[in-house]
């Protein structure tokens, strides 16, 4: 029997432990916290009885790995993700937003009614969708956000109504640092995954509900042993990967830094490298609107005029999509402020763009290291650490950024490459 011990149960944990099961690996899956989920999971704390979240997480249609896992559990992502076309609108109804139909009809009916756009301004960013399509998506290596936006000649209405909130929610990095190359290929897969691909899915439920829940429930039912709130050691690592053979392995899904620790003496070099990652901040503000008459946002989600003053950059409705009446959740990407003056901020901004007036603060949810810094030529770690010891993770030397679809992918193609060495194949 194939035995896989795996280092940590967020979702590239969860996915590589689901994959490997499926197949034929038994599984061993020991995670430090007391619930799994990683950097996006359900909260202890609640509203209107339903769990906080430490984050507010969006996928997109073209996220068709982490679907299909979602799929593999036993769970239904039409019922549990809204879907709906790409919307950046304003609360001023200023912004694009995509219809429902197949590229590029979309996008040429969405510049059509984009309000408070010029002329201009429509025909730089349909100039610029059709240099990045010719030129495959791809750019130089080297090339910055900012710097591909000032290539395209797109305006700065475009690049402040689109660009920069798009590039902050996909890569959580400001555009002038953030990596062009990376920011295409999530452009690529959204614009041309097929029908759908750029839609928004915004959970209906808690993160515990939306997967980790239903894959513990899988593994159990499939035999895979499962250890929360058990840490694992430096020790415990090193013994397990001196012990392992052509069919065992161990498999670090845990967060860059802890997998530094845990290697620290077996692979000195990998575990600097994983040590120097340079990470960036989300934090997220619950809200709780009390005017007399609120029923909700006109839309799920709305996009917000930010700056240093007023830094979220979208505020969700749960009310219209988890039924926690009256909560608003509002994101702050490349948080760089302290707790209260963003808590502060961030309320003042809700107020005054939403014309909201009784609006109390429930809890400001504050992920230190929650993505990579997704800058230009970035040097991810590799999967392979040592001999039977693999790492997966959103960390790990890959095409997506930090996002949950890139956690999934990793943890797949590991375990494919794990598979392929225990055969005695090539990897590839």
């Amino acid at each position: 029997m194939k035995q896989l011990t795996i280092v940590g149960a967020g979702w590239a944990g969860l996915a590589a432990a689901v994959a490997a099961t499926q197949a034929g690996w038994n599984v061993e899956l020991f995670e430090a916290a007391s619930m799994a989920g990683g950097r996006a999971r359900s909260l202890t704390q609640s509203f209107a009885g339903k769990p906080l979240d430490n984050g507010q997480h969006v996928l997109i249609g073209g996220y068709r790995d982490t679907l299909a896992l979602m799929r593999t559990v036993g769970l239904d992502p039409e019922a549990l993700l809204k879907r709906i076309p790409l919307d950046m609108r304003f609360a001023d109804d200023q912004g694009l937003h995509l219809s429902n139909w197949p590229m590029p009809l979309n996008l040429l009916a969405g510049l059509a009614r984009a309000s408070g756009w010029t002329l201009k301004d429509k025909a730089s960013l349909m100039q610029a969708a059709w240099s990045w399509q010719l030129a495959g998506f791809e750019c130089e290596a080297t090339m910055t956000v900012a710097q591909l936006c000032e290539a395209s000649s797109l305006t700065p209405r475009v690049k402040t109504q689109l660009i920069d909130p798009l590039c902050l929610s996909a890569l959580n990095t400001p555009t002038n640092e953030s990596s062009a190359t990376v920011f295409l290929r999530v452009l690529h897969d959204a614009l041309l995954g097929g029908a759908g691909s750029s839609d928004l899915l915004l959970p209906r439920v808690d993160l515990g509900a939306l997967l980790p829940d239903a894959c513990l429930h899988w593994l159990r039912s499939k035999g895979a042993s499962i250890h929360l709130g058990t840490r694992v050691s430096a020790a415990q690592v090193e013994a397990l990967q001196h012990a392992a053979s052509t069919h065992s392995a161990v498999l670090l899904a845990c967060p860059s830094w802890e997998a530094a620790r845990l290697t620290v003496d077996m692979a000195p070099q990998w575990a600097y490298a994983c040590a120097e990652l340079a990470h960036t901040a989300i934090a997220t503000v619950y809200l709780h609107c009390k005017d007399v008459g609120f029923t909700g946002l006109r839309r799920p989600m709305m996009a917000l005029h930010s700056d240093a003053q007023a830094p979220a950059q979208f505020v969700f409705d749960k009310g219209a999509l988890s039924q926690q009446h009256g909560l608003l959740s509002a994101v702050v990407s490349a948080y760089s402020a302290e707790r209260d003056e963003v808590t502060e901020q961030v309320h003042d901004q809700v107020c005054e763009q939403l014309a909201l007036v009784n609006v109390e603060v429930i809890q400001t949810v504050v992920e230190k290291r929650a993505t990579l810094a997704c800058t230009p030529m970035l040097d991810r770690p590799e999967p392979f650490v040592a001999k039977g010891l693999w790492a997966c993770g959103d960390y790990i030397c890959g095409p997506y950024p930090s996002t949950l679809e890139g956690a999934v992918r990793s943890a797949q193609h590991v375990v494919t490459q794990i598979g392929q060495v225990a055969h005695g194949q090539r990897l590839r």
